[in-house]
């Protein structure tokens, strides 16, 4: 078999020694060297023929289409069309596997043909961003190394699958398990008991061979994932304006197994997301809703772990700020995909699949492909922009929220007839609490699943301000359920008129 041919185009006066570090990198790499083969138009001898013709030939003749974009646009024909264009229409047209890089630089930057032509290319296909040469180099390098895997030209097993040479069934937290079989039957229907050992679900889901464990059953049902993983965490923060600047409200490390940061990320943003009350006009019950549907944050998150490369590095990060909530995962959509295939129906085809398919038994996603789409349909439902998806060195969600202007503050409400700042998480307790009600009821009732953020964030300060009170002594009684004080009866009142 002859070695797949990779065609390097560019405006001619621009990245000229990229081009041959690039060329001379392909070349020279033990891997890369072995399957591909760089075509440069410099290095074509002198020919009795057109430039634009023979390297629209050469496009035709090779694999792959490589395309370096910066701020200029080139040399333009009768019909306004530069020949790197020219040479892209013809990989388009010709269906080759097309890598678009382009400069970090921003729009105004580059000439305006230039700003034209991304937009067409955004259309088609995933672009990266470099700066530098380096930069070009490694990405570049992990393009195609996933071209070579996903075409079969090198097999090696999906990170989440490998086994893990130094764990143990130690490692593995059998009440995690347990819980995990007891969720998975009540949605799924799963067909083993939450008795049964723990190896034999484990075995059952594929996560072991034997006593030896993959990736994945740590990443799910370890008792410290990070002790294998370290970076395998959740950065969340909060920022009062638009970028990351000091200082920072609120910036939390999660880490635990996956359905741990999928709970505790989701309650971080909930917890600072605003609450906007309706009236009674069609129930006796105050309906609430908040800025960003429930749904929305909790299938961006989801993604986020399920889908990331957790060979990388990098962690997940969650960052709320003033008129947006960015959710981004060091990790990448298969070849050939779009951003906006992610807006329709698709099939689900997910880059850890021995982590998603527990995370799908446990009701955390879906199989076929609907989470994305749903996402679309709920933002505008909402009165909300559609949330965009960015594929660039990261994958990143971005979704909008309301202005400060469209949704009035919690706080702003609730404190006119009481004296105390009541945070809004109180408010929504206060409004929730009908006669006593034990913790699970509670948190049922304000679809909450995580209970330390339920206890630090809602009961805890109710109790310190007086408005709730325990029906038992001791705070861990069994029986414990929680009623409003004569004082949160009287505030209940008042925010309900």
């Amino acid at each position: 078999m002859g070695k797949i041919t990779i065609f390097i185009s560019s405006v001619q006066s621009e990245f000229v020694e990229e081009r041959k570090a690039l060329a001379a990198f392909l070349r020279a790499d033990p891997l890369l060297g072995k399957f591909f083969e760089p075509f440069l138009f410099e290095e074509l001898p002198a020919i009795n023929l057109s430039a634009p013709n023979v390297y629209l030939k050469e496009v035709g003749a090779c694999n792959i289409y490589l395309g370096l974009i910066g701020v200029q646009y080139g040399y333009q024909d009768s019909e306004g069309i530069s020949p790197t264009e020219k040479e892209y229409d013809e990989a388009t047209r010709l269906h080759k596997t097309r890598f678009i890089f382009l400069t970090n630089h921003e729009t105004t930057e580059r000439e305006q043909e230039v700003n034209i032509f991304i937009e067409k290319i955004e259309r088609e296909v995933v672009r990266s961003r470099f700066i530098g040469l380096s930069s070009l180099l490694q990405n570049v390098y992990h393009s195609l190394i996933r071209y070579l895997e996903e075409n079969g030209f090198i097999q090696t097993e999906p990170f989440d699958a490998q086994l893990n040479t130094s764990a143990t069934i130690e490692d593995i937290d059998p009440e995690k398990v347990a819980s995990f079989v007891r969720l998975a039957k009540s949605r799924r229907r799963f067909p083993l008991d939450e008795n049964d050992p723990t190896l034999t679900i484990l075995h059952h889901l594929n996560l072991s061979q034997g006593e030896k464990l993959t990736n994945a059953a740590l990443l799910l049902f370890g008792k410290n994932p990070q002790r294998f993983f370290p970076t395998a965490t959740t950065k969340c923060a909060v920022f009062h304006g638009l970028s990351k600047t000091k200082p920072i409200p609120s910036y939390k490390i999660i880490s635990g197994d996956i359905f741990e940061q999928v709970n505790q990320a989701v309650e971080f943003v909930m917890s600072q997301l605003d609450f906007k009350i309706g009236t009674r006009s069609l129930s006796n019950i105050v309906p609430g809703s908040y800025e960003i549907p429930r749904e929305v944050v909790a299938e961006g998150i989801v993604n986020a772990l399920a889908h990331r490369d957790y060979a990388n590095n990098a962690s997940v990060e969650v960052i709320l700020y003033r008129n947006r909530l960015e959710i981004s995962n060091p990790g990448s959509l298969p070849l050939g995909w779009t951003t906006e295939r992610l807006k329709q129906l698709h099939n689900s085809v997910p880059r850890n699949p021995f982590l998603a398919h527990p995370m799908y038994l446990a009701g955390y996603i879906e199989q076929l492909g609907t989470g994305t789409e749903d996402m679309v349909k709920r933002m505008v439902e909402h009165g909300l922009p559609e949330p965009e998806f960015i594929q660039e060195q990261d994958f990143k969600v971005i979704i909008k929220r309301y202005s400060k202007q469209d949704t009035p503050q919690v706080t702003e409400q609730v404190t006119e007839q009481v004296t105390e700042q009541v945070t809004e998480q109180v408010y929504r307790l206060i409004l929730t609490i009908e006669g006593e009600m034990a913790r699970n009821e509670l948190m049922d009732e304000l679809n909450l699943r995580h209970r330390p953020t339920f206890i630090s964030n809602y009961i805890n300060p109710a109790l310190s301000i007086g408005m709730i009170e325990m029906t038992e002594v001791e705070p861990h009684h069994p029986r414990q359920k929680y009623r409003l004080t004569q004082k949160g009866i009287k505030a209940k009142k008042q925010w309900g008129k």
